[in-house]
């Protein structure tokens, strides 16, 4: 396919999301599967015109004054990927398969294209009904901020220490992939996103295979780090999902002591089992819920560490799920924080006493974060935050401290602060 075809195919693609309101990735599979002809290079470069579009779907729309999938394709080329209006224009020739040419209204607001007087949600392409919340945590900084979180995400991995003895042992394993060395997760490796959107098969590689390293954003690689767990704790990690964090814990464990890994959907567990073998864990007890019973009352009142990787909106991971954004609503925020709240509770009764609960999520929002814990607080006496000095420097951490974001509870990171995703931690400490 031609690059003009690509960008009538993300039209296409951009009609069908809109028209009936699904996520970008069923819309793209199923024009995939209509549209046989189209190689892997050319699905993987439509995905990155359409998440893209959906990156700046706020300023995409206000430079070229309406919403439609055209506009948003139109006005991302020339605010996201820097095409002169110019290219733009030879791209929309009108000729076979590509998009009609340009109008004399489109070739006019491309040539005006600023966003200097535009409103924080276009400039920062967030929804407007969640400013109040970013504006509470940002300040003056929710502009650059927010238009961090739209940009695309760089693909982080984790050296797994049971596996392989250092990063750079790893890293030397792997040289045709570009890595760099994260700069500030010590297990951490990058690969750059590449401009067609498509990433490397890490899965398929033989390192990967052999359990040298799993895939985890950086930021999630520092909060588990955050939680301080070492080898001899007997450790809960409450809302285990796939794994990525329990495997973390294992690794700073040294696979001594015990984890129990649960979720209270059987569901998102599925995954954790091969995920362990792989990388070579053996302190790990994958506790499966049934038929709605709690998986781990067997264990209130003596874990050393109650890990709550709580369920969240996601919005930290907005540059991963552009999408996202625009089916956020009010009363999903609302469901999150009930949930956030019952599992905050069920940690209380799992963690001994001097023992703490390492909260965690992938949001930026401080109904989530800091307002979540004050709610615990409030209900739990039994209970006090550690400081973030002390969160930071007990866990070797302390080159943090200029880097992440300090609220009244936790450490906030965030793309543009951290350059990972948007993730939030903090730790109470249970009353001797």
């Amino acid at each position: 396919m031609t690059p003009a075809a690509r960008i009538s195919a993300a039209i296409e693609v951009l009609s069908d999301i809109d028209a009936r309101r699904r996520p970008a990735t069923d819309a793209l599979k199923d024009w995939g599967l209509s549209h046989r002809f189209a190689g892997s290079k050319d699905r993987a470069a439509i995905a990155s015109l359409v998440y893209d579009a959906l990156r700046r779907k706020a300023s995409a729309a206000w430079i070229m004054g309406e919403a439609t999938p055209r506009a948003l394709v139109l006005g991302m080329l020339r605010l996201q990927r820097g095409l002169t209006p110019e290219a733009v224009a030879a791209l929309c020739s009108g000729e076979r398969f590509a998009p009609e040419p340009l109008s004399a209204d489109e070739r006019g607001r491309l040539d005006k294209a600023d966003l200097s007087g535009a409103p924080a949600p276009i400039a920062g392409d967030f929804p407007d009904w969640i400013e109040p919340s970013l504006a509470r945590l940002f300040g003056d900084d929710l502009v650059p901020e927010m238009q961090a979180l739209a940009t695309r995400a760089p693909l982080d991995l984790r050296v797994n220490t049971l596996k392989v003895s250092s990063r750079e042992e790893a890293h030397d394993a792997l040289p045709h992939l570009n890595a760099i060395e994260t700069p500030l997760s010590p297990f951490g490796l990058r690969i750059a996103p590449s401009e067609d959107g498509r990433g490397p098969a890490v899965q398929s590689e033989p390192e990967f295979l052999k359990g040298w390293i799993e895939i985890q954003d950086e930021g999630s690689q520092l909060v588990a780090l955050l939680s301080g767990a070492k080898p001899g704790e007997q450790v809960v990690d409450l809302c285990a999902g796939g794994g990525g964090k329990t495997l973390a814990l294992a690794a700073m464990m040294e696979n001594h002591g015990q984890i129990y890994a649960t979720d209270n959907d059987a569901r998102r567990l599925a995954p954790i089992h091969d995920r362990l073998t792989r990388a070579g864990v053996r302190n790990v007890q994958v506790r499966t819920p049934r038929a709605r019973a709690d998986a781990v009352t067997d264990l209130d009142g003596r874990m050393d560490c109650v890990l709550v990787d709580a369920p969240c909106t996601g919005i930290g991971t907005w540059r991963r799920n552009p999408d996202a954004k625009w089916r956020l609503r009010p009363g999903s925020l609302e469901v999150r924080r009930n949930e956030q709240a019952t599992v905050l509770d069920r940690a209380a009764q799992l963690v001994k006493p001097g023992g703490r609960i390492v909260y965690i999520t992938c949001s930026i929002l401080p109904e989530e974060n800091d307002d979540a814990l004050s709610a615990f607080l409030e209900r739990q006496k039994g209970f006090k935050p550690v400081s973030q000095e002390e969160m930071m420097g007990t866990n070797g951490l302390g080159f943090l401290k200029d880097a992440v974001r300090r609220t009244a509870y936790g450490l906030q990171l965030t793309p543009h602060k951290t350059g990972t995703d948007g993730f939030y931690a903090a730790i109470l400490v249970r009353n001797p």
